[in-house]
């Protein structure tokens, strides 16, 4: 696997030889937290969580994150204050943005973190300054906002996602959480917490819309003019400040948990009508041609469909289709073609008839956008039905968005045309580490709660899944184009690691489990695949898979293959962002996968499954045999038991293991 360094455990675990940053447990008083890496995350009261993270965000003229670099960092810690310094750079082309930070936590409860900056370049910027998230567990709740101008009013956190408003070319978040100085909630009963921002207007978006797991208040509001120039020397300077309001006027107690305790998963009774999704692949973004070993592991998937994407504009485009549907034909399931047309819709559309026409495809269903609209508009998909529904009318004609929720989220569709809807799915618009991707699954479910109010019976697709976003920041246009020598923005090194394994294992569990009609993840080789292509990485010393080989995640939807046609089975975790589960049923038989999302090592319980089992591992001890040798581990049962009480398991950092009921 190209590795010649100690650090193969963190390759296996996470694609990469960095190591993930580590994590400092605080307290402040009544109050933990974690500092990582500059950021403050998971500020609760016993198992009330506050606030989910709070980070210094420095985005460039499109958006993008200028990465930070930590330096000189002090930490002066007691049992319940704390105080840190640092310093941060944030360089990254024409921008070079330094800053100071300083935090302290005393023993009343109290959180305050302060940033003074100074711009060391020209550069034009979007955004600079403080982000803080809100944890979902908020919706419903009781606000109470403060604005710059002193007045007070009171609103509900949004229950179903708040969709931001566009007006006059503009996006505005939904009022009133706008022109925020001050926050309050309550956290438990006679507890409330108040943050207070310094420095610059806020205001809050529902960043479930991308499937961040929060609502985040940000600075500079977005009717402002962006990008704007910030010219050497500017000084940016905010604080945020947390503090407790107890009814009675004494600090709550601490309720201590108990240490050690294992992470409980419950099988939350028989499985019912809820279907398992259709599930597909798409097309591999590389060109090349699959191989016959290729063709062979494909099909022991099991899958549904092919996804091919095609724009219309491109005069290629039917050589694309062609090779789709040989492979989709070789593999022995159908097409899900999704067209992109100009605005010379009616002459590409007739022009792919003819193509059509030529290949003879088997197609499941076709998806119709535009490259200039949020949404497939009434007129395009009426013109598609006119085009392509003679050809095969058990092909079903859809629509809705190639970007993310937050499109349909806010904009109408033409619901009186349009039987069938979708769209996709990455958990790396705003974030990119591993414990807020980990955070994005359970609002992957949240997503399909909104979309199907705005749906109705149609049909609901998410297509495809991806670690990174296909396209452009905003979800609309082209990505950018790669560096020599560095990674396609498509590509991340955790599409071929255990931790990759383990988010798939959760973002299936969330979105079969909420009722979607069918599932599109990643492609079928190359990096952005579930195996290596037999060529290999075009970067072996930045993407480290070995040639032929295929990846953890390859293992995951093969065993969500082998139950295709089945029912799901809902499951709970006693701690979602450490373990999640997924569970199926299929003729009296019964698969449970559970993921280790952490690093640490972890022990868990399963309940409701009794009788003789069947446990195989995937971790860090065996999965190069399974991804070298695949069939192999596959006809790995694994080690029989038989459960007459909870079954206990012992899960290595990023593991992964399969229950068989026998």
């Amino acid at each position: 696997m190209n590795i010649n360094t100690a650090n193969i455990s963190n390759i296996l675990h996470l694609g990469r030889e960095a190591a993930l940053p580590p994590q400092i447990k605080l307290n402040a008083g009544p109050l933990s937290l974690v500092f990582e890496a500059g950021d403050l995350r998971y500020i609760a009261l016993d198992d009330h969580e506050i606030l989910r993270r709070v980070y210094i965000a420095v985005r460039d003229q499109m958006w993008g994150t200028v990465p930070p670099v930590l330096s000189n960092l002090q930490i002066i810690k007691s049992n319940s204050s704390f105080d840190i310094t640092f310093d941060v750079d944030n360089k990254q082309a024409d921008i070079d943005f330094f800053w100071r930070g300083k935090i302290s936590g005393d023993a009343q409860g109290t959180i305050k973190f302060m940033m003074d900056g100074e711009a060391r370049s020209n550069f034009m910027r979007s955004r600079i300054g403080f982000c803080v998230l809100h944890p979902p567990q908020l919706r419903g709740v009781n606000c109470q906002i403060g604005h710059v101008s002193g007045k007070h009013e009171t609103a509900l956190f949004p229950s179903l996602i708040a969709p931001q408003r566009v007006a006059d070319g503009q996006i505005h978040p939904v009022y009133p959480f706008a022109d925020i100085r001050s926050l309050q909630y309550e956290i438990k009963p006679g507890v409330r917490a108040e943050i207070r921002f310094e420095g610059d207007v806020f205001e809050m978006e529902d960043q479930r819309n991308w499937t961040d797991a929060s609502f985040k208040t940000y600075c500079t509001p977005l009717h402002l003019p962006f990008p704007v120039e910030v010219p050497k020397g500017t000084r940016v300077s905010q604080s945020i400040t947390v503090t407790l309001k107890c009814g009675e006027g004494e600090l709550p107690s601490v309720r201590q948990k108990p240490i050690g305790s294992p992470i409980s998963v419950e099988l939350q009774g028989a499985s019912g009508e809820q279907l398992l999704p259709q599930l597909g692949l798409g097309v591999a973004s590389h060109g090349q041609q699959l191989s016959p070993v290729d063709f062979a592991r494909m099909r022991a998937l099991n899958l549904s469909h092919l996804r091919v994407e095609l724009y219309l504009g491109d005069l290629h485009y039917e050589a694309k289709l062609q090779q789709a549907w040989e492979e989709a034909k070789e593999i022995g399931i159908g097409l899900e073609v999704a067209i992109t047309v100009t605005d010379h819709a009616t002459a590409e559309l007739t022009a792919l008839r003819a193509a059509v026409d030529r290949i003879q495809p088997v197609v499941k269903s076709w998806l119709v956008f535009h490259e200039r609209e949020e949404v497939s508009s009434r007129a395009l998909v009426i013109s598609a039905q006119n085009c392509l529904s003679s050809y095969d009318a058990r092909a079903e004609i859809g629509g809705g968005t190639n970007a993310y929720f937050t499109q349909i989220n806010r904009n109408p569709l033409p619901l009186d045309v349009l039987g069938m809807v979708s769209y996709s799915i990455n958990p790396q618009v705003h974030a990119f580490d591993e414990a807020s991707l980990v955070e994005t699954l359970e609002t992957q479910a949240a997503t399909v709660e909104c979309a199907r109010k705005l749906v109705g019976k149609a049909h609901l697709q998410i297509s495809p899944v991806t670690l990174l976003p296909r396209l452009s920041v905003a979800g609309m246009g082209p990505a950018p184009v790669a560096t020599p020598g560095q990674l396609p923005p498509q590509v991340d090194v955790r599409q071929m690691s255990l931790f990759g394994a383990g988010w798939t294992v959760g973002s299936l569990k969330y979105l079969a489990e909420s009722g979607v009609d069918s599932l599109t993840y990643y492609e079928t080789t190359g990096w952005r695949g579930v195996m290596e292509t037999e060529t290999g990485s075009p970067l072996p010393n930045m993407f480290r898979s070995r040639p032929g080989c295929v990846f953890p995640v390859y293992h995951i939807i093969a065993d969500f293959g082998e139950f295709a046609g089945g029912n799901v089975i809902p499951t709970a975790s006693s701690e979602k962002l450490c373990v999640e589960s997924f569970a199926m049923q299929k003729n009296g038989k019964i698969r449970v996968l559970i993921s280790n999302l952490t690093p640490e090592s972890q022990r868990v319980v399963l309940h409701n499954v009794e009788g003789r089992v069947r446990v195989r591992q995937l971790d860090e001890s065996n999965v190069i045999d399974a991804m070298c040798l695949a069939e192999e581990f596959r006809n790995n049962a694994g080690e029989g038991k038989v459960v007459t009480h909870p079954l206990e398991l012992f899960l290595r950092p990023f593991a992964t293991v399969r229950i068989d009921t026998m």
